[in-house]
């Protein structure tokens, strides 16, 4: 993926974050739809169930061990018709663990969008639910990288190891 396409990924995964967001403070507030969240599904630490840096190196090892699987999964090597598979079991495993704790972000659109309607606690704390999720996926890309043999890698990225 180009830089270009990912900024454009990055948009729209944050435009419809906030579509998505729109929606459920439309359902809650418009449709008699009961948010037993309490939040539109926003993430929490300093809730009676973590701390803030506990949130914060729970969402970095979520994250980053859903990314690394991603990474791993989808790899020329892997086994393609079961990549899907292993993404979902893993991302399912993810969501057990942290929705009692934080509500699980592990994507940083996911958390903006209903932070932005829900307001409040959940503004004033998106931070942490943006930047963990990256520091997460940074970590897991320097462990697959790390773990690759040159053949391995993408040709992009040994083409500019090379120039260094």
């Amino acid at each position: 993926m180009t830089g270009k396409d990912a900024v454009a990924y990055w948009i729209a995964q944050f435009l419809g974050a906030i579509l998505a967001g729109a929606v459920l403070k439309l359902f809650v507030s418009a449709f008699g739809v009961t948010d037993y969240t309490g939040g539109l599904g926003t993430n929490s630490y300093d809730n009676g169930n973590i701390n803030m840096a506990g949130a914060f190196l729970l969402e970095v090892l979520l994250t980053g061990a859903f990314v690394l699987v991603i990474l791993l999964v989808t790899e020329r090597v892997a086994a393609p018709g079961f990549a899907g598979i292993a993404i979902g079991l893993t991302l399912t495993l993810v969501r057990l663990v942290g929705i009692p704790l934080d509500g699980t972000s592990v994507n940083p659109a996911r958390s903006f969008g209903p932070a932005l309607f829900a307001g409040g606690q959940a503004l004033s704390q998106v931070w942490l639910f943006l930047l963990a999720p990256l520091v997460g996926s940074v970590i897991a890309v320097v462990i697959w990288m790390s773990t690759r043999t040159t053949a391995q890698l993408p040709e992009e990225l040994v083409a500019g190891s090379e120039r260094e």
